[in-house]
């Protein structure tokens, strides 16, 4: 099955640090203290520490990019629900499935949605994906090789 018909799917698995939480903030500037003040935190809804949005939705990112639909995509509209807290030592799985394919233009729209360790779902959603007929041509296996290659399922950062 390729990225372009209904029902493809690919997954990415990574663990998120509290490196990630300093490396997100650098980035965007978010000191929010439930990502940072441990006390302040843990008497918080959230109960303890919790990693950015953005470092979660960051690994569908990854997927789109590197997978599915793959090399030249970009996001044109997403939709999602964050459901459950992720924290630091968390391990995450993000998959999309392929809901639709466009005729007319290099568009998909996905299911996407990220689980932790135990099989809680943390984010889910939809995401309208926009892949750039050059690069997608220039990536595919046909001319790169490695483009074929599966994608590292696990990531860690030093």
């Amino acid at each position: 099955m390729t990225s372009n018909q209904v029902g493809a799917s690919a997954r990415r698995t990574r663990a998120v640090t509290r490196r990630d939480i300093e490396l997100f903030t650098a980035i965007s500037g978010d000191r929010n203290p439930v990502h940072y003040d441990e006390d302040l935190a843990a008497r918080s809804r959230f109960g303890g520490i919790v990693v950015q949005g953005g470092v979660t939705s960051g690994l569908l990112n990854a997927l789109v990019a590197e997978q599915l639909p793959g090399p030249g995509s970009v996001f044109l509209e997403v939709s999602w629900r964050f459901l459950a807290p992720v924290r630091p030592g968390d391990v995450l799985t993000a998959t999309a499935v392929v809901t639709a394919v466009r005729d007319d233009k290099p568009v998909t729209t996905l299911a996407t949605s990220i689980t932790n360790q135990d099989d809680v779902l943390v984010l889910d959603g939809t995401a309208v994906v926009w892949r750039d007929p050059v690069v997608g041509a220039a990536t595919s296996p046909i001319t790169h090789p490695h483009a074929g290659s599966p994608a590292p399922t696990q990531e860690k950062i030093a």
